[in-house]
């Protein structure tokens, strides 16, 4: 695996924790999940978070910003080993969602590609070194919404932390070298606007910014 923690070219699969955090999960009126919610999203959804303008479907209803931790696999998982082992960089990234879409599809009890899919849903801010499970939780993560802190949360409050995300997924779909982790948000979802500026913190440092302009 590349040192390159700007690159993202070698990522293979994508794949996406839901209701990972409990008051995320309260504040959308969802049940609190006993088993990791897996779903994925294709490759092409990804936009670096380099703080250029991502342009956005603007009429299918609200986008919705989610702050992510994203992690890294560097080597194959097998049975045993440790997220430490496993792991080699983490980002910070959102998943956008088309929320208007995503309740109709739920709805109908159809998937969510359409509302978490879609061209540009996954902006990725560039790798840092991995820092370990005990360091990944002695670090808050946050998103600002121009000044303002829109979302902030801990790895420590996860409902089904990195080595049983490794484990579970690794087990029933594979989890391979190059292949990622959106490990879930926190509290503070919301719609986005456009022309708006976007900026995620990693233990107060800036871990990736864009600026968002909505189509219609």
């Amino acid at each position: 695996m590349t040192n390159d923690y700007t690159d993202h070219s070698a990522i293979r699969n994508i794949y996406c924790i839901g209701r990972n955090y409990r008051l995320h999960a309260l504040e959308l009126g969802n049940e609190v999940p006993k088993s990791p919610m897996v779903f994925t999203k294709p490759t092409h959804a990804l936009v670096p978070m380099d703080g250029r303008e991502v342009e956005l479907p603007g009429d299918q209803g609200e986008i919705h910003f989610e702050l992510e931790i994203v992690l890294r696999a560097g080597r194959d998982w097998e049975p045993g080993i440790a997220a430490d082992e496993l792991f080699d960089a983490m980002a910070l990234g959102l998943d956008l969602t088309l929320r208007d879409v995503q309740s109709k599809l739920k709805e109908k009890g159809h998937p969510w590609l359409a509302a978490k899919g879609f061209l540009g849903s996954s902006p990725l801010g560039p790798w840092l070194p991995f820092p370990g499970l005990a360091g990944l939780a002695k670090a808050d993560f946050s998103l600002l919404r121009g000044g303002d802190t829109a979302q902030l949360g801990n790895a420590s409050d996860m409902i089904f932390p990195p080595d049983v995300l490794a484990e579970h997924i690794g087990s029933r779909y594979g989890l391979r070298r190059g292949d990622i982790i959106y490990t879930g948000t926190p509290a503070g979802v919301a719609a986005l606007l456009d022309g708006e500026s976007l900026t995620a913190l990693w233990n107060g440092e800036a871990a990736g910014s864009l600026s968002i302009r909505l189509r219609s």
